[in-house]
């Protein structure tokens, strides 16, 4: 089975349901229109309207688009690349490649003109599908990347260098394409968020997406009752595999544009959703929008939500516990992955520990976990060493990218992941931080994360980086960037007079002020930092903060 297959009997079985809801809160006027509807609306702009989908219109959606690639000569093995925000579009897109039995290629939509072009090249794409936020950017490439492939349009006013996606799969065949597909077949290629240059990519087969289905929906319990509200974009594993959940449920899923506390919470209560996936800043807005009275939980109806679930970063175990005060009755889950691992759930913490808030919890169902030193072999309970995850939903390899792939992928298929994480008696496995990321000072080891946890307890911070900065004595010294919380008000002094709680060595050196970056999941992009911080002085970065 794949989950086109799955697809195909949601589609049988549920046909009339919807399946999907695209909403976008930033304009004033939000109606609740059909497929239909829409596609009847001049003009029919794709961001000012509530629209929604049912199974069978997708899977049409589908098969339309697969016989056109079909048409267009697309076979076995080729290469199609979505670079969409996210919409309704989106995932009858992504499917219609899959059922041709080419490779899905998801493109993050924060790239510049030269990442896309890098990695069209990379996957050796042959089409490339993209809406109208990035006509700019593809514009400036399209000289160069159209000269070995096709570029479609999904949007209103399409550019003279590409093609109307919409014009295009009107006229095609809405009845599946007889194209046989097997679980060891090649399915997509993601790539790696990009945080330490550009981006690797990662060969997932049909397994490996089916697998994460099962994952999602063994460890949250979907049901056709439930309700998903995706905020994060569907490029990236972590929403489309929490998502695959609702598909192999045969249940509803919201599509929301906009991360603001009042946005969240309005999905939540006028969808009836169920189940939120949250990143930890969004999270963070949340809880300091009730807390300063911008948000009231009696002006919205959310007896209904039962599961709130964080991934993609370390989570602050003093944020859950924040969280739990507001909503005691959530049900509560860490989730961690990592695009190699199909996104997440190779490691969870599970609803039923919610008492070992700050661990990221025991392997995930079907999947295998070691702890190991730089010899790989295995460390002793409760020391830190590197996280490395076996399973069925392992990456196949960096495409086209041998050595990259050895260096971390093993002949009997573990997967190193780069991250450090320990072992504690009751055999939950907490992580420390990315192996890149540790500092070593005076020959000892520091994990920031540790004290990023710590200093994040301040009421006046909102979010926190701990980095490492050249120091000609100890090598390197600690950095501490910190966020304020808005109209809040905090000195270096008041920070480093808190931070006598922290053993002497885990104290940070120096603090400054200044906004964290994150990329659209929600990661730290530590590397901005030391680019910005260990090549200046810091005396002229305190001033600026």
């Amino acid at each position: 089975m794949t989950i086109v297959d799955v697809l195909e009997q949601n589609s049988r079985s549920y046909g009339d349901e919807i399946c999907l809801v695209e909403i976008n809160p930033e304009v004033s006027e939000v109606r609740r229109v059909t497929w239909k509807e829409y596609e009847l609306m001049e003009p029919n702009p794709l961001t000012h309207y509530r629209r929604e989908i049912s199974w069978r219109v997708f899977d049409e959606k589908a098969n339309r688009f697969a016989n056109l690639l079909l048409e267009r000569g697309i076979k076995k093995g080729d290469k199609v690349a979505i670079l969409l925000m996210n919409c309704l579009e989106w995932l009858p897109i992504y499917f219609g490649v899959l059922k041709t039995g080419a490779l899905a290629v998801p493109l993050n939509f924060r790239y510049a003109s030269d990442e896309i072009e890098y990695c069209v090249n990379l996957a050796q794409v042959d089409i490339l599908v993209f809406g109208p936020e990035f006509i700019g950017r593809v514009e400036e490439i399209a000289d160069s990347i159209s000269k070995n492939r096709l570029l479609f349009f999904v949007g209103d006013h399409c550019p003279s260098f590409a093609e109307d996606y919409n014009a295009l799969t009107s006229n095609c065949s809405s009845v599946a394409p007889k194209i046989e597909l097997d679980e060891k077949d090649d399915a997509a290629i993601y790539f790696s968020s990009g945080t330490t240059g550009f981006p690797k990519a990662i060969l997932h087969n049909h397994e490996s997406l089916i697998h994460s289905c099962r994952v999602e929906q063994n460890h949250h319990g979907q049901t056709r009752k439930d309700v998903f509200l995706c905020i994060p974009p569907l490029y990236h594993t972590g929403a489309k595999m929490h998502w695959f959940g609702s598909l192999l449920s045969g249940s509803k899923a919201v599509l929301l544009k906009g991360t603001k506390p009042e946005y969240i919470l309005d999905a939540v209560s006028k969808e009836k959703c169920t189940i939120v996936w949250l990143l930890v800043p969004w999270a963070q807005d949340i809880l300091e929008a009730l807390d300063g009275g911008k948000l009231k939980l009696e002006d919205y109806e959310l007896s209904q939500w039962r599961l709130m679930h964080i991934g993609a970063q370390p989570v602050p175990p003093s944020l859950i516990k924040h969280w739990k005060r507001y909503f005691p009755e959530h049900e509560y889950d860490t989730n961690y992955g990592l695009s190699e691992s199909i996104g997440p759930g190779c490691v969870h913490l599970g609803v039923e520990n919610i008492h070992k808030v700050g661990a990221i919890g025991k392997p995930g169902f079907g999947w295998e976990v070691r702890i190991v030193d730089e010899d790989r072999k295995d460390v002793k309970q409760g020391e830190v060493g590197e996280l490395a995850v076996k399973g069925p939903g392992v990456m196949t390899c960096y495409y086209n990218d041998e050595k990259a792939t050895a260096e971390v992928l093993s002949d009997d298929g573990w997967l190193f992941t780069g991250d450090m994480a320990m072992m504690d008696e009751d055999g939950f496995i907490f992580l420390v931080d990315r192996k890149k990321d540790v500092i070593i000072s005076g020959g000892e080891n520091i994990y920031p994360v540790q004290i990023e946890d710590f200093i994040r307890n301040h009421n006046a911070v909102h979010d926190v980086a701990v980095i490492g900065i050249p120091d000609k004595r100890l090598g390197e010294t600690t950095l501490a960037v910190i966020e304020r919380k808005p109209d809040m008000e905090c000195a270096e002094e008041e920070i480093m007079e808190f931070c006598k709680k922290l053993p002497r060595y885990k104290r940070p050196h120096k603090v400054i002020f200044d906004e964290i970056p994150r990329n659209p999941t929600g990661k730290i992009e530590k590397p901005k930092l030391r680019e910005k911080y260990c090549g200046m002085r810091l005396v002229e970065a305190q001033n600026k903060g």
